[in-house]
């Protein structure tokens, strides 16, 4: 999967805040994603976005 800065992404578990849509801010080993609800952030490893991975989101 291509993942690119800037993209909005779901991932299968939410955020505690109850949003579960995440802006890509850092690309690479680990990734560093922020909620869309409350804009918490937040670094993950790939291995956890690619295993979780829902599908893009498409912003108006």
């Amino acid at each position: 999967m291509q993942f690119e800065i800037g993209d909005v992404i779901k991932l299968k578990k939410g955020h505690p805040c109850g949003n579960n849509a995440w802006e890509i801010l850092r690309v690479g080993a680990d990734f560093k994603l922020k909620c869309k609800g409350c804009g918490h952030m937040v670094m993950v490893p790939r291995t956890m976005v690619e295993k979780n991975f829902r599908g893009k989101i498409e912003e108006e």
